[in-house]
């Protein structure tokens, strides 16, 4: 894949994906404009402090990781328009992004995507099947993510949307903007964990609703990799931006599985 407008060093390089280890803000300067057909997200959701919540019966903190962290709100939208500012310059102009929150920061990027110059499609709720129970018993339980698909706002801009592929996944029936799952399966976390992992099927609807094959997805927050393996077991090409290098090697496990798992390796 050429394009970066300089020489860049990657942490894993094949035909196909790409893992680049570094400051997303920085690499992103570095890509060629309109290089990108789609765009997924997964940006900190500035929501670690020093509550509880539980996982697998264990009651654990909430804190993510010191990126995760709260921020005031200026620092917080300051630092979305930023980095979709910089997305929307490399994304084709009838490529689309998808970002993933909750109410920590949803609001922000949705303004953020409209200063920016985007227009939202769709917002996505995902509802959890097998949520953890709110245990304050204060509040409701927290059981959904929003995920905002947006493209440029542009008059000659035209999205691409697999509808017939859509509706043959829901058996039939035109996809409705609510979609069911339960979390991450274990199954997907075999070689390494990340806080905030997405589960594989709901990254595969999004890149099979709005990509073709060998289109180029980028992902600037990587994490595990779940929207690499999820390109690559769907013929799709994949670069993948992370400053944490453990967090690369299980994404390249989970590629290199990935390309075992379709025959190629």
């Amino acid at each position: 894949m050429n394009l970066y407008k300089r020489r860049q060093s990657k942490y894993y390089q094949d035909s196909d994906a790409e893992l680049i280890s570094g400051d997303s803000f920085e690499i992103l300067k570095n890509i060629k404009s309109k290089s990108i057909d789609m765009i997924f997200a997964d940006p900190p959701y500035f929501l670690s402090g020093d509550g509880i919540t539980v996982s697998s019966g264990r009651m654990v903190s909430v804190k993510k990781a010191d990126w995760d962290e709260k921020i005031q709100f200026k620092e917080k939208h300051k630092f979305n328009k930023n980095w979709i500012r910089k997305c929307r310059r490399i994304l084709k102009d009838n490529g689309t992004i998808w970002i993933s929150g909750t109410m920590h920061n949803i609001y922000s990027i949705g303004s953020a995507l409209e200063e920016e110059g985007f227009k939202i499609i769709n917002n996505i709720t995902w509802v959890k099947t097998n949520p953890p129970p709110n245990i304050s018993c204060r509040a409701f339980t927290h059981s959904t993510e929003t995920i905002l698909w947006a493209k440029k706002d542009l008059k000659k801009s035209k999205h691409l949307f697999n509808y017939k592929d859509m509706k043959e996944i829901n058996q039939g029936k035109q996809m409705k903007d609510v979609w069911y799952t339960s979390l991450t399966k274990k199954s997907e976390k075999s070689f390494g964990k990340h806080p905030t992992q997405k589960p594989l099927e709901v990254i595969e609807r999004i890149i099979l609703a709005s990509t073709n094959p060998g289109d180029i997805v980028l992902d600037p927050f990587n994490g595990s990799g779940t929207t690499g393996v999820a390109s690559i077991l769907n013929g799709r090409k994949y670069v993948g931006i992370d400053n944490n290098n453990g967090y690369l090697d299980t994404s390249k496990q989970r590629i290199l599985d990935a390309y075992s798992r379709k025959g190629l390796f």
